[in-house]
């Protein structure tokens, strides 16, 4: 069951994390500094994305133990 919402936040952030790199690829920061925060954003949305997959395969192996 809560695999269902693991997926969906997953989701919500691979979507965040290709709209940011669209933006990116498209030359929409203003300048260096900005191109900056969209890298670091990336950074802490892929970080987040492997805390979800650690969660979710803790979860499986948890459910697997019972």
């Amino acid at each position: 069951m809560i695999d269902k919402y693991l997926e969906h936040l997953t989701s919500k952030v691979n979507d965040k994390i290709l709209q940011l790199q669209e933006a990116m690829g498209d030359g929409n920061a203003a300048d260096f500094a900005e191109y900056k925060k969209m890298c670091g954003e990336i950074k802490g949305l892929l970080t987040a994305r492997s805390y979800i997959k650690d969660l979710q395969e803790r979860l499986t192996s948890h459910d697997d133990d019972t």
